[in-house]
């Protein structure tokens, strides 16, 4: 018989089914308790959660040997390990990936304040035992194939090769589809001024929840972004989606000015990626799936990937954008069908913009469609290049500095998908072109 090494249990160690840990005290008597995170280490050592009753803490320390039981979610196999204490440690990489994972997951229940890690202890393993389940499994509903470096390889190209934010967010969300078989996911870039992360780009939804907010300490989205790791929940019928703060009704943006967050009812597993250029997270990649189990280690590796290059390519896309001169313009005068102004309201407060009552978008992307219909209104311009309306508005919001081609990106794409009465093309790197459908009635909302 093949001898049983840990990297063969890997499924045992996506928190699906609770572990055990079975201890002893010093004169022989026994205790058992549950654990919420079991960690390989290498082929010879796990990490567990030190969550423990002070009673298996102290039988540990008092007696080293102990026996750990993991549980196949998919199988149903049991392993009885053979463990002995090697040492604890409240600091480093390893407890922080427990410490991360514990945070996310206790997150969506609302206790992130109540589930906090003391240490992370190794243990030595010294024999695996299987236990057959039983009961023959079925498997998985739906199986995807292995991961394929040339795919990955090619959907980093093509990544690359994008000139623009609009480009890069759906060769990124592109290749996530046609490399790994994933068919629910979103883009969602950082608002630093507002600590939070917006929509910007999604697949596999019946509603786009194009300009849909995260905060930034929010559930997986927020935990990959403060700690600049991937985080993935493979069984969320432990945990609950999301916070409370995430708006899934799509009925009152008017009212409320939130956009509905895109939503995979019945979802059971998620991964949550950073978006990052070395330290500096500027989004993050979400991916969910109706399967338990759905995302394996070399999913996250790939889905890393592919969110690296997407990064690094923003990056290099915003510096040449902002540099493209303005191309002056008189646009040709339109009349309405039915005769009647564009109104467009457009409140200080939180800079929203509403279109004939329609709510558009806010923040910097607002405060920009603000400015363009000012210059159209005043001047008869019609085109407008980044580079000046980056410098237009540093003054008073210096924050524009960061991401202004994928806050052009969502403005575009709000406008789009409402079907408003103005819309905004893009014309070339760097360059847009304002199209009302008539005469513009723009009111500034000074107090609300």
């Amino acid at each position: 018989m093949t001898k049983l090494r840990l990297r063969d249990l890997a499924p045992c160690f996506e928190g699906v089914i609770p572990s055990i840990v079975a201890t002893a005290a010093a004169d022989g008597t026994p205790n058992i308790s549950y654990l919420s995170h079991v960690l390989c280490v290498d082929d010879d050592h796990v990490a567990l959660s030190n969550q423990f009753f002070a009673k298996t803490a102290a039988n540990i320390r008092a007696n080293p040997y102990v026996t750990l039981i993991l549980v196949d979610c998919c199988t149903g196999n049991q392993y009885l390990l053979d463990i002995r204490f090697v040492g604890s440690m409240d600091t480093g990489p390893l407890f922080d990936k427990i410490s991360l994972q514990l945070k996310a997951s206790s997150a969506q229940v609302g206790m992130a304040d109540v589930m906090r890690l003391k240490s992370a202890d190794i243990f030595r393993v010294q024999s695996i035992e299987c236990v057959p389940s039983p009961v023959e499994t079925a498997p998985p509903a739906s199986q995807r194939a292995p991961v394929s470096l040339p795919a990955i390889a090619e959907a980093g190209r093509a990544i690359e090769r994008q000139l623009d934010a609009e480009g890069i967010i759906d060769a990124l969300l592109d290749g996530v589809e046609r490399s790994l078989g994933i068919q629910n996911a979103l883009v969602l870039m950082r608002d630093a001024p507002r600590d939070c992360f917006v929509t910007t780009g999604s697949i596999g939804y019946d509603r786009s929840g194009l300009g849909s907010e995260v905060a930034g300490d929010e559930g997986l989205i927020g935990a990959a972004a403060r700690s600049r790791q991937s985080v993935r929940v493979s069984d969320m019928s432990r945990v609950r989606r999301f916070g409370a703060a995430i708006t899934t009704d799509s009925s009152s943006e008017e009212g409320t000015r939130t956009i509905a967050f895109p939503q995979l009812h019945g979802a059971m597993s998620h991964i949550a990626v950073p978006m990052k250029v070395r330290d500096d997270v500027i989004g993050v990649l979400f991916a969910e799936s109706l399967d338990r189990m759905a995302f394996r280690d070399e999913d996250e590796a790939a889905l890393e990937i592919l969110a690296s290059q997407a990064a690094h390519t923003l990056i290099t896309s915003e510096k040449i954008a902002s540099n493209a001169d303005a191309v002056f313009s008189v646009p040709a005068g339109r009349a309405r069908p039915d005769g009647r102004d564009i109104r467009v309201t457009h409140h200080r407060l939180d800079d929203s913009i509403f279109i004939d009552g329609t709510y558009i978008v806010k923040g910097i992307a607002g405060a920009l469609l603000r400015l363009m219909l000012e210059w159209h209104r005043d001047d008869g311009r019609s085109e407008f290049s980044n580079r000046e309306l980056r410098l237009a508005l540093a003054p008073r919001m210096p924050e524009i500095k960061d991401n202004l081609e994928t806050r052009l990106l969502l403005l575009r794409r709000r406008l789009e998908e409402k079907r408003a009465s103005i819309q905004l093309l893009r014309t070339g790197r760097g360059r847009l072109r304002l199209e009302p459908d008539g005469p513009l009635n723009l009111v500034i909302a000074a107090l609300d």
